[in-house]
Parts: C-alpha cells; structure tokens; sequence
C-alpha cells in the first residue's frame, strides 16, 4: 500500500492529541480537510484506525500500530533530509570556537555533539587559545566565538561578553592522603608535596605560573602530562596533587578535593563575541555552551 507522509504526519498528530480538531489545528488544516483524510486512510488500511467518542478519539489496535510505525517512518525522513541537505546546501566556512584548556575538557566536546547533531550545515573549528589571543582573534575577526576568562585581559576588551560559568580551581588527590580532612589549603602549602602538572604550553598552567609571582615555592613535578583527564586519573590514582578546575573533576569517593584560598584561584568563564556581535549560528553554538555548561 502507499502512504503519504502527509497524511501520516496528519494521522499521528491526531492521535498524539486525542482529537481530530486539535490534530488538524497543529498542522494548519481545516476540520472538514483532516476528517477527509482520516477517513481515506482507514480505507486504504481496510480497518478502523480510530475509535470517535464524545471527547475526542482514541486509536484501535490497527491505529496503534500504524502511529507507532508512522512515527519511525517520520523521524527516518526527517534524518534522510538533513542528510540530503548536508550536501545540496550552500557550505559556508566554519565556525571558529576558541576556547581555554580548562573548558575544552568537558563544556566544548559536549556543545559541540549537541551542535552539531542539530545543525547539519554548520562545521565547526575549535583551537585552543590563552585568553589574550582569544581577544586577539576575535577583536580581528578571526574567531567567531570564544570562551574566555574574567581577568584583566577581558576587562580591559571592548568585546561583548556574557556570564557562563564558575571556574575556580581546586586541589585534588587520593582520598584517604595529605588532603583527608582539609577543607582548604593554599598554593604554598600545596607544593610542599609532590605535584601533577600540565605541559609547561598548556593554557592553564601558563595562566597559573603567570600570578604565582617570584616568590612562589617552586614544586617538585613527578610529571607533566598534556591533558586535564590524565591529570585527575594520575591525581586519583595517588601520584600526587594536582590542582584543576572544580568543573572538571568528578566528586567520587576515590579523589579528595580541597578548595584552594589564594586569590587567583577564584576565577569564572564568559562567552566572548567578535564585535559585529553574534550571528544566529554563533548565537547557537553559543546556546549550547550554556546548556553544556549548566547541566
């Protein structure tokens, strides 16, 4: 038998509302219009699809399966579209994301699943930049998007901004070690024991060595590794301590976290816009990072 998807979408409509009028007032149909329609499809099915009472209509056994499978006929179309349109569509350049090591690890890679599965005709590249070139990059318009810190570089930019997210920093270690007990501790305390870092070109550890100032101890790195996930396992796993954004680390029974009392510690996230200001791919991609960001 043949179906149109028209009036397959018609069909589950109805029966997601319960009624012919209201399934007909969601697609912008006339009653007379969707009765009509109804009534063929019962015909070419051979059966009743719909049972009418006084308050509307429920679907008989044949209408409940026809819904069910009209649905994933729908959501395959749908898919089958999108797909079509990725490459019929006019391609425009990529998005440029620039963003921090600190959110790399978990905010970007989830906007950008979210993102991207919603906006087939979008790409997006994402370079991770200190704060100072990610103001550079978009003050010169090559960036689109940024996710910066609120520190004296963004103060002083004329960019717009917006409030994302908290991203003070914390100490971590095993549990059950030096850190059992301490609700806070600061840097010099910190480095009197063995430490995790990042690579000395990380962006988290350049912005930290930046305001430990000279006469900041100098602590003993057993190591230093590229990414903020080797770091908490490596911390975890009771190599030593490593200092890292509370929004990276999973509060587990296996890990400590202490929150770290210098001043520098205490720090939050902003989105940053280029300054003809967002475009709606950008106000998008941006939509997103709040979402990943928040939940």
């Amino acid at each position: 038998m043949h179906y149109d998807l028209a009036d397959l979408r018609l069909f589950v409509s109805v029966v997601e509302q319960g009624s012919i009028t209201a399934g007909a007032a969601q697609l912008h149909l006339s009653l007379p219009s969707a009765s009509a329609r109804v009534r063929a499809l019962e015909a070419q099915a051979g059966v009743p699809l719909l049972i009418r009472e006084r308050r509307g209509v429920r679907p008989t056994p044949a209408g409940t399966t026809l819904a069910r499978h009209a649905r994933e006929v729908l959501t395959q179309t749908a898919r089958l579209d999108s797909a079509v349109a990725s490459y019929t569509a006019a391609r425009s350049r990529p998005l440029v994301l620039v963003s921090g090591g600190s959110a790399m690890h978990r905010v970007v890679p989830a906007a950008l699943a979210s993102f991207l599965r919603e906006y087939p005709e979008h790409d997006v590249t994402v370079s991770e930049q200190r704060t100072p070139r990610s103001l550079q990059l978009l003050a010169e318009g090559k960036a689109d998007l940024g996710i910066v810190l609120d520190d004296e570089e963004t103060m002083a930019s004329p960019l717009r901004t917006e409030p994302l997210a908290d991203d003070s920093l914390v100490v971590i270690g095993q549990a059950g070690g030096v850190l059992s007990g301490r609700e806070t501790m600061s840097y010099a305390e910190v480095a009197e024991h063995p430490m995790i870092g990042l690579d000395l070109d990380s962006t988290l550890r350049t912005w930290i060595d930046r305001r430990l100032g000279p006469h900041a101890p100098a602590p003993r790195y057993r190591t230093l590794v590229p990414t903020m996930h080797t770091l908490i396992t490596l911390a975890t796993a009771g190599a030593g301590l490593a200092i890292a954004p509370l929004r990276s680390v999973d509060q587990t029974p296996t890990l400590d976290i202490t929150r770290l009392t210098d001043p520098w510690a205490t720090r939050s996230h902003l989105i940053c816009y280029t300054p003809s200001g967002p475009t709606p791919a950008t106000r998008a991609l941006a939509q997103h990072i709040h979402h990943a960001a928040t939940s």
